[in-house]
């Protein structure tokens, strides 16, 4: 077994801070996302960022583990300092989001799972979801406010100080 290097602390009582670098790929109109099969929501594909790496290193490796894919960072669209309350811990998350973009290869459906994969205790689903404001709000996609900016992307870098509430509730 390796040794974690993945950046996340945690604090009592029951306070975690990690830092999450998550990419946007469009294709055919349509933003890639992807959720735990436990969960209710979905979210941006990504991870946890290591010790001693680069955010774009991250994002890289991330969707060769989790993808089998390698793809093309972009630039980064948002830096957000994400507070949010989930599974009985209060969160503070730091996450770089770049655009993204796959290999033609990475299969496409407008409707169906597109790939799972199993992360450590998790299983993961893939689905493209519609780049729209109305569709990412549909899917309950934290954190919120990207779905609000989905269909006009930041020019350059924004920083965002988000609280999505409490998660517990979804």
């Amino acid at each position: 077994m390796t040794e974690d290097t993945r950046i996340r602390m945690k604090f009592k009582p029951k306070r975690i801070f990690q830092m999450r670098v998550a990419g946007i790929a469009f294709r055919n109109g349509h933003v890639l996302v992807h959720r735990a099969t436990h969960e209710k929501f979905w979210t941006f594909p990504g991870g946890r960022a290591e010790m001693g790496e680069r955010s774009e290193e991250t994002l890289a490796r991330e969707m060769v583990e989790e993808l089998g894919a390698e793809v093309s960072v972009g630039r980064l669209l948002w830096v957000v300092e994400n507070f949010f309350h989930y599974e009985g811990k209060d969160w503070h998350e730091l996450g770089f989001y770049y655009l993204m973009d796959l290999p033609e290869s990475f299969p496409f459906d407008e409707e169906k799972i597109v790939h799972r994969v199993q992360d450590g205790k998790n299983a993961l689903e893939f689905r493209w979801a519609k780049a729209t404001t109305e569709a990412l709000t549909a899917l309950d996609i934290p954190p919120y406010f990207i779905a609000a900016e989905i269909e006009n992307l930041p020019a350059s870098t924004r920083h965002v100080v988000w609280d999505d509430g409490n998660l517990d509730d979804k």
